[in-house]
C-alpha cells in the first residue's frame, strides 16, 4: 500500500513545535507520521513503505475548524453584503428574505461546505435551522457537528410536546459526522425549553451550542456588578426578568439553567463582561468568536484582547453569509488580530494564539480534539486533513504571523481524509519527487512547476 507523503517548506502541527523541512505521511485517510522529511522518509523506507511524496514549497497547516455558521443561509449573501446599524436592524432584513421561502436549503447549504473546502476549512460547527439542509457536511464529506436550532419555544407550547418532538427531530439529522442541539439564544427561547434541552442532548451524548453575547441586551444592566436579586424569581423567560426590572446577565440566566459546560460551546461573546468571562472559563466552555460578522451586523467588537489575557479558551467562525462577506476563516483570523492590536494586546505569542484558536481551538469547541476522529492537528492518527497555504516562508514566527495578517485567500489545496478536495491555480507548483532525485538530491523543488503527478519512490 502507498504511503502518501505531503513535505513542506513549514509544516505546523499545533500540538507540536513547527518543523522547518517538515512532512505528513498519510495512509488510508489518517496520520502515520509526522516530522522532519528527512526522519519520516527514512522510517517509511525502514519499514518497506511504497511512497508517493509531494513537495509544497509554502506551508501545511491542519485543515481549519470553522466554530458557528450557517451553511444552510449560503444562498442569501445578499444580506451579507450590507452594513447595519444593529442587530434588530439586520434581523428586520435577514426575516425579509427567509421569510419569502422558496429556496433549496439543501443546495445552499451544499455550495457552503463545497466553499469552506476552498479556503482550507474541514470542519465546522454548523447550525441548522430546516431539516432539508441536516445533512450537508454528511453528504459533503466534511467534518465536525451539525447543531438542530430550537428557537420561538414558549414554555406551554414545550410543555405539549416540544422535548418529544426536538428529539425526533435529532432522529433525522445524519449521525455521521456529528450532530448536536443549538438552543438558539436567550432571548428567544422560555425557561422551561432553555432548562430541558441541555437534558435533552446529554442524554443521548450530544454536544451544545448557543449564540451568547450576540446583542446588547444579553449584557447585565449592572455593568461589572452581578444582580443577583432575579435568582429567587421564578421567571418565565430571560425577556420577563428584563421586562420586570432585573438586571441579570444572560450568561449568568443560561448558566443557572445548566446549558454552560465543557460539552458546549457559544457563539459571538461581545457583550460579556468580566464576570460572565469567568462564569464561562469555570464551566470550560469555549467562544467561537465572528468579528467580520459583527460588523456586519453594527455590533461592537469582541473583547478578544480580554479574552486572551484572562484565558478563556477561544474559537473562530464565520457565521452565515447572511452576516459575512465571506466563509473565508483566516480573514476573520485577520481582523481578530487587528481589533486585539487595537485592545491592547501586545503579546508576542498572538498570533501563534489565534491560529491555535481556528485549529485546535475550534476542534476542542467542537469536542473533536480528542479520540480517534479528532481533527485541527496533524498528529499520528488524527484524520488527514489538510490545508496547503501559499504564503512566503522565512522564520517561524515572522512566517506563523504572515499566515494570521494575510493567509486570507491564499489557501492553494485541501486534504480531508487523505483525498485532494480542492485546489486552486497556484497547486499546479508543487514537485512530484522522482525517484533517486529532488530534495534528497539538492534540487530546488521551487524550480519544478510543470508536474503536479505524485511519482512513486521506494
Amino acid at each position: 500500500m502507498t504511503v502518501d507523503v505531503y513535505s513542506a517548506s513549514l509544516v505546523v502541527p499545533m500540538t507540536a513545535p513547527a518543523i522547518p523541512g517538515g512532512a505528513v505521511a498519510v495512509s488510508e485517510g489518517r496520520i502515520v507520521h509526522v516530522g522532519t522529511r528527512d526522519w519520516v522518509l527514512r522510517v517509511l523506507a525502514e519499514h518497506g513503505q511504497h511512497v508517493a511524496e509531494t513537495h509544497w514549497p509554502g506551508v501545511i497547516l491542519p485543515g481549519l475548524v470553522n466554530a458557528h455558521t450557517h451553511l444552510q443561509y449560503t444562498g442569501m449573501a445578499a444580506v451579507g453584503q450590507v452594513a447595519y446599524s444593529g442587530f434588530e436592524d439586520w434581523s428586520d432584513a435577514f426575516n425579509t428574505v427567509y421569510g419569502r421561502g422558496a429556496r433549496d436549503w439543501a443546495a445552499d447549504a451544499a455550495e457552503g461546505g463545497r466553499l469552506s473546502l476552498s479556503y482550507g476549512v474541514t470542519a465546522l460547527a454548523d447550525v441548522v435551522t430546516d431539516m432539508e439542509a441536516a445533512s450537508a457536511l454528511h453528504d459533503t464529506g466534511l467534518r465536525g457537528v451539525a447543531y438542530w436550532e430550537v428557537m420561538g419555544w414558549e414554555n406551554g407550547a414545550w410543555r405539549q410536546g416540544g422535548w418529544q418532538r426536538t428529539d425526533a427531530q435529532i432522529d433525522q439529522i445524519p449521525a455521521s459526522p456529528g450532530v448536536g442541539v443549538s438552543p438558539h439564544a436567550p432571548y428567544s427561547l422560555d425557561t422551561e425549553p432553555l432548562l430541558d434541552i441541555p437534558d435533552l442532548a446529554r442524554r443521548r451524548g450530544l454536544r451544545l451550542h448557543i449564540h451568547l453575547g450576540e446583542s446588547a441586551t444579553e449584557a447585565d444592566g449592572r455593568g461589572d456588578t452581578p444582580d443577583e436579586r432575579w435568582r429567587e424569581v421564578d421567571a418565565e423567560s430571560f425577556r420577563a426578568l428584563r421586562r420586570d426590572g432585573f438586571g441579570a446577565s444572560a450568561t449568568d440566566f443560561v448558566d443557572q439553567l445548566g446549558v454552560l459546560g465543557p460539552d458546549c460551546h457559544i457563539a459571538h461573546g461581545v457583550y460579556l463582561n468580566p464576570h460572565d468571562r469567568a462564569v464561562l472559563r469555570a464551566r470550560g466552555t469555549a467562544v467561537a468568536l465572528c468579528p467580520r460578522s459583527n460588523a456586519v451586523i453594527g455590533l461592537d467588537e469582541p473583547p478578544i484582547a480580554a479574552y486572551l489575557h484572562e484565558g478563556n479558551p477561544i474559537a473562530v467562525g464565520t457565521d452565515s453569509l447572511s452576516s459575512s462577506p465571506s466563509l473565508d476563516l483566516l480573514a476573520d483570523v485577520a481582523a481578530l488580530a487587528d481589533i486585539a492590536r487595537r485592545q491592547g494586546y501586545r503579546g508576542s505569542d498572538l498570533a501563534r494564539r489565534l491560529l491555535a484558536a481556528a485549529t485546535l481551538g475550534g476542534a476542542t469547541a467542537l469536542g473533536l480534539a480528542t479520540g480517534p476522529n479528532r481533527v485541527g492537528q496533524l498528529q499520528v492518527g488524527a484524520l488527514a486533513d489538510l490545508a496547503f497555504l501559499d504564503v512566503p516562508v522565512t522564520g517561524i514566527a515572522d512566517t506563523i504571523e504572515t499566515v494570521v495578517r494575510y493567509g486570507s485567500g491564499n489557501n492553494a489545496a485541501t486534504i480531508c481524509g487523505g483525498e485532494i478536495r480542492w485546489t486552486s491555480a497556484a497547486w499546479q507548483g508543487p514537485a512530484a519527487i522522482v525517484p533517486g532525485e529532488g530534495l534528497a538530491h539538492g534540487v530546488d523543488p521551487h524550480a519544478e512547476t510543470s508536474n503536479q503527478t505524485h511519482t512513486e519512490t521506494s
